[in-house]
């Protein structure tokens, strides 16, 4: 990962002064995007209203993974602020593989902001069958860590597998209909048994939306759960 950043605290700061009392035309906006250090990508992410073509939301939407921080929680809030309009929406839907990534971000505000995004783009079926896809992908791959992990293993070892199940599952809860019924049970089924209550409240917010005469045997499970959290989103 590149840092782009001044050799100083200060210098940074004075960069990020420069910029914000200076207005910027649209193409230099995305020319930070597509080049430009930390200080740049940030403040053209935070401020540009807009994107013209595909390949200007090609450029942006690349900012969400494999770059600073800073920079992706910023792409993620104007992520979350275009998705509002259905051009960018249909956009942004080349790119399942890179919201996937952002879905699982290390940072909670990211994944948050993104899957509040992709609420809005439930209906692009291509996109949802491959976002699903990748979900699903990420879900198999938590369930075989922490099936491996022993009791030496470290804690953040652990609690990076569970991060990734539950903004997965989270990210599920809109797409759950891009799944099978036969796969979606396995996924559920195994993660109603896991000891951590946030991922079984993940598990019950997902079938809160689903029909209750196909999912009745996890439903019950729920409604009887030892967490008075988990059994609430399904008995109130």
């Amino acid at each position: 990962m590149k840092s782009d950043y001044e050799d100083t605290l200060d210098k940074n700061f004075e960069k990020a002064l420069t910029l914000c009392s200076k207005s910027y035309s649209y193409e230099n906006l995305i020319e930070f995007l597509k080049s430009g250090n930390i200080p740049e990508k940030q403040y053209a992410a935070l401020v540009i209203e807009e994107l013209k073509t595909p390949e200007d939301a090609e450029i942006f939407i690349s900012n969400l993974i494999n770059c600073d921080g800073k920079i992706r929680e910023a792409v993620a809030q104007k992520f979350l602020e275009l998705c509002e309009q259905e051009v960018y929406c249909d956009y942004f839907s080349d790119y399942p593989e890179i919201l996937a990534k952002a879905t699982i971000d290390i940072n909670a505000n990211i994944s948050r902001m993104v899957i509040d995004g992709l609420s809005k783009m439930k209906d692009f079926k291509i996109f949802g069958e491959k976002y699903t896809d990748k979900l699903i992908r990420y879900i198999d791959e938590a369930f075989d860590g922490l099936d491996k992990i022993v009791f030496k293993d470290k804690k953040y070892t652990i609690n990076k597998q569970l991060f990734k199940l539950y903004w997965c599952l989270e990210g599920l809860n809109n797409y759950s209909n891009y799944i099978s019924a036969s796969k979606l049970k396995k996924i559920l089924k195994i993660a109603l048994n896991r000891p951590e209550y946030t991922v079984r409240e993940k598990v019950a917010q997902i079938l809160k939306n689903l029909p209750e005469n196909d999912f009745s045997e996890l439903i019950l499970k729920v409604k009887s759960d030892d967490n008075y959290y988990v059994r609430k989103i399904l008995t109130t």
